[in-house]
């Protein structure tokens, strides 16, 4: 059974930056598709981005692209989210998810393992 555990939550003022960790265990991390979604008060979880099994392939959606960086370390099967430039329409509860399928899955029912969650608070 994997376990995800998301590090890095808090508040920041807009236009600030923030990095959000994910330890992955329990399963091959190299082989295990990662993404950040994120749930903002009252919507539903919408996809942010993905990190295939190859740190050159990756995918963003179109109101992170440019701010938001993911990115992967395989030696110490972590993932990271590196969010610049950040805006109260940011806010939300971020997840990290883990999906065994070996392109870029964007969807919720493509991922397997999930995290906890942590709060991303950029107040206006």
């Amino acid at each position: 059974q994997a376990l995800l555990v998301e590090s890095g939550g808090g508040s920041v003022q807009a236009g600030g930056s923030m990095r959000l960790s994910c330890k992955v265990s329990g399963r091959p991390f190299a082989t295990t598709a990662m993404a950040w979604f994120r749930r903002a008060p009252g919507k539903e979880r919408d996809f942010v981005a993905v990190i295939g099994w190859s740190s050159s392939n990756t995918i963003y959606s179109d109101s992170v692209k440019g701010r938001f960086t993911v990115s992967r370390d395989n030696a110490k099967n972590m993932a990271y989210l590196d969010m610049n430039n950040l805006q109260p329409e940011d806010t939300a509860v971020y997840y990290c998810a883990g999906s065994h399928w070996a392109g870029l899955p964007s969807t919720l029912e493509a991922f397997d393992y999930w995290g906890q969650g942590t709060q991303v608070t950029v107040p206006s």
